[in-house]
């Protein structure tokens, strides 16, 4: 059997023993991306502003992913392909150094958009199933030839940091006028959205992969995990932060889980839990 099999047509010295015929996604296509997302805002808790205001540093913290919301819509000019447009949402922490007193912790919220383009094929098939629920039966119909975007990815890394003042504030910044509940409730306030005071704009950097898929009957054979060669369409600046996040190497063993378990202690001494 050859080290890594693509997919495609397989040759007789493949050396399969078993086909199995299954009812799974297929993936049509798919990339993976290393984003390096420069500046974005942050959008501090109500209850943290105040401490903002009065800063004189601040210092990068961490990041969490927590949601994301997908959108797919047909291209009308390029049958087959579709745009699949992605909002990431972050809570985002950082230590704010006010005078000569010990940082204090804020959080926020940053959001970024992302667009990718991937060949999804056409159905027209509707499908119904026993587990639909009432009343969703027409949704789920009349949405049944788009295909399925999955996006996974894992808690971004934070690049860079920047407290500014207002005068120093990006002109293309825009006001968020409505975030998913479960947004909000990661929060247990309100965020701050207005223009005063001083501001934090983060640099994070994002792995993800993004992909379509349909429901499809398949005869095949199961070598590996299916990793994505293609990066995904978009540009990125030339930043130092930036420069610096693209050798990080890609986090595959974040995405799949490994192959086996881990081993077993021949004695029953070396279990602290074994043995009473």
């Amino acid at each position: 059997m050859p080290e890594k099999v693509m997919p495609g047509p397989v040759p007789d010295t493949a050396g399969i023993r078993e086909a199995v015929c299954i009812h799974t996604k297929k993936i049509y296509d798919s990339c993976k991306d290393k984003d390096c997302i420069e500046d974005l805002r942050f959008y501090p808790a109500q209850n943290c502003q105040a401490v903002i205001d009065r800063a004189v540093s601040i210092k990068a913290g961490k990041a969490e992913l927590i949601y994301v919301y997908i959108d797919v819509e047909p291209i009308g000019f390029n049958r087959g392909f579709y745009t699949v447009d992605v909002r990431y949402y972050y809570k985002v922490t950082a230590d704010a150094f006010v005078g000569a007193a010990r940082p204090v912790e804020v959080c926020g919220l940053c959001v970024f958009d992302k667009r990718v383009i991937l060949f999804g094929s056409e159905g027209s098939a509707k499908v119904f199933t026993s587990d639909a629920r009432h009343g969703g039966e027409e949704e789920s119909a009349d949405r049944a030839n788009l295909p399925t975007a999955v996006v996974e990815a894992v808690d971004p890394i934070v690049l860079n940091m920047k407290l500014v003042d207002v005068c120093e504030c990006r002109p293309c910044d825009c006001e968020l006028t409505e975030l998913p509940p479960c947004v909000c409730a990661c929060f247990g306030c309100d965020l701050c959205f207005g223009s005063d005071g001083k501001r934090i704009y983060v640099t994070l950097g994002q792995f993800s992969i993004v992909r379509l898929e349909r429901d499809a009957q398949l005869l095949m054979p199961v070598y590996d995990y299916c990793m994505p060669e293609k990066e995904c369409t978009c540009g990125v600046g030339e930043d130092d932060p930036c420069e610096i996040f693209r050798h990080v190497k890609f986090p595959v063993n974040e995405f799949f889980p490994p192959n086996s378990p881990a081993p077993i202690p021949d004695n029953c001494r070396d279990l602290k839990s074994c043995c009473g």
